[in-house]
């Protein structure tokens, strides 16, 4: 078990700004991965083969690396560029039907649709669950004699919604279990061993940049997918072997081309760093920060849309269509930096997020929060809902020409019959309360344009009833 020191070391290495909350998008390198791109690259610039090699072996190491915290054995892993380029390989190998799920990011499903289209040996049926969370059940349901693998990602990109790994890989069988693990690697504590592919990249919450993906085929993956992309560091033999080489045993048969030595450098940093501490208490932490996130959207009732008990770093967020445009605007305003799809908004921590992060995050929540537009009631039903009688209005009416300019015998020398004095019109405008608006300037303003009626609604602090609800 790691040292509570271990992982504040590790906290203690997290250099970014305050308010940087998009670790599922864009992890800031870390200073070890930074540094260690640094001294090779200077390895590889002084010509000498001792220098390059040692830098060549770094993917060797890297290797090592995922398998350790994989668990799994090193000849099982192979190095990508990228966690889609894991995906292609899988799916252009495979033949059957592959169940994926309909939101999924486009990786997994488009690697399944391309795969279908080019070879004709693959068939792709795809689940669509309620907002898209993937249960174990919705993939039973997909099931049949047809299906030969599941696809899918471990942490939902959209939602945050941690699936099931030991449940699905019970339900389905000895059917292929294939992972995207890019918003999960280093972060969840899970048994990794329950998937036969395992697809992943370094430059989100492992902190190692661009260009570090990896991949795991188990002996059951390789039985039944074809390494039919396999390129020059995947096959037998060396460059001056003729005629189509076979492919190399274990992983390495699912790759096209050399690592890049100075990603390899990068994410075996990285994994260092992790494996120094363990995964189980930086998951512990990440799922504390998230849960931090989630008690902050709750205490300024934003609905939040990741499952409460089934979640990594990720928090999504969905609040009602008339706050979004000013929530984006708090967020930003106050230096907070996230993801916004459409009508949601992707807040992501991690084990170094600090005080200093979720108390920008709260700052921007209650501004959004107290510019929420509420309906002003003036003795109206309580829970009714309010008529336009029941709102503010002022009746505009032509105001008198100054003196100066009064044509003789003008009728506004004495104001006739219900008509409202100019000293009278000013007292009412000034009437409205000075927390509803800038009453000065957007009153006079708007009687300048208005022809017969001005309608002034509120921008108020949200305030609870009795049951904690907010009356927008």
């Amino acid at each position: 078990m790691a040292d509570v020191n271990d992982v504040d070391t590790l906290i203690d290495s997290f250099d970014v700004e305050p308010g940087y909350l998009d670790w599922a998008r864009f992890g800031p390198l870390s200073p070890s991965a930074r540094a260690e791109m640094s001294a090779d690259a200077e390895l590889l610039g002084t010509g000498r083969r001792a220098g390059i090699d040692l830098v060549g072996a770094r993917a060797a190491e890297a290797r090592t690396l995922v398998a350790k915290l994989l668990d799994v054995p090193g000849d099982e892993i192979v190095l990508q560029p990228s966690t889609t380029h894991g995906l292609l390989h899988a799916m252009f190998g495979l033949e059957g039907t592959v169940v994926v799920p309909a939101q999924d990011f486009p990786a997994v499903r488009l690697s399944a649709a391309r795969a279908a289209a080019a070879r004709g040996l693959l068939a792709v049926r795809e689940i669509d669950p309620p907002e898209g969370i993937v249960t174990t059940d919705a993939i039973v349901d997909a099931l049949d004699d047809d299906v030969t693998a599941v696809a899918l990602s471990l942490v939902d990109y959209r939602t945050g919604a941690l699936v099931d790994l030991p449940a699905i890989r019970e339900a389905i069988g000895d059917r292929l279990l294939i992972v995207d693990a890019i918003q999960a690697f280093g972060v969840v504590d899970v048994d990794w061993r329950a998937a036969d592919v395992i697809t992943g990249n370094g430059y989100k919450w492992l902190r190692s940049g661009r260009g570090t993906g990896f991949a795991r085929f188990s002996p059951a993956a390789r039985d039944r997918i074809e390494a039919v992309l396999s390129g020059i560091s995947g096959m037998l033999g060396d460059a001056g072997t003729l005629g189509v080489p076979g492919v190399l045993p274990g992983a390495a048969a699912y790759s096209v081309a050399p690592s890049d030595p100075l990603a390899a450098s990068r994410l075996a940093a990285a994994l260092r760093d992790i494996d120094g501490v363990g995964v189980a208490p930086i998951a512990a932490a990440v799922r504390a920060r998230a849960q931090e996130v989630m008690h902050l959207a709750d205490r300024y009732e934003v609905p939040v849309m990741t499952p409460r008990e089934a979640h990594a770093g990720i928090v999504t967020l969905l609040p009602a269509a008339a706050d979004a445009s000013a929530l984006a605007a708090a967020l930003a305003n106050h230096g907070v930096t996230v993801t916004a799809r459409g009508a949601s908004i992707r807040v992501s921590a991690h084990v170094g997020t600090g005080a200093d992060s979720l108390l920008l995050l709260g700052d921007a929540l209650a501004d959004a929060a107290s510019r929420r537009v509420s309906a002003v009631d003036f003795g109206g039903d309580p829970g009714g809902e309010i008529s336009a009688a029941e709102i503010i209005t002022i009746e505009v009416i032509d105001a008198p020409p100054a003196p100066e300019t009064r044509p003789e015998g003008d009728a506004w020398a004495e104001p006739a019959t219900g008509a409202v004095p100019e000293a009278e019109t000013v007292s009412e405008i000034e009437a409205v309360p000075d927390d509803a608006l800038d009453a000065e300037a957007a009153v006079d303003d708007a009687v300048d344009a208005a022809d017969d009626e001005i309608v002034i609604a509120t921008i108020d602090d949200a305030a609870p009833d009795n049951d904690g609800r907010t009356e927008n």
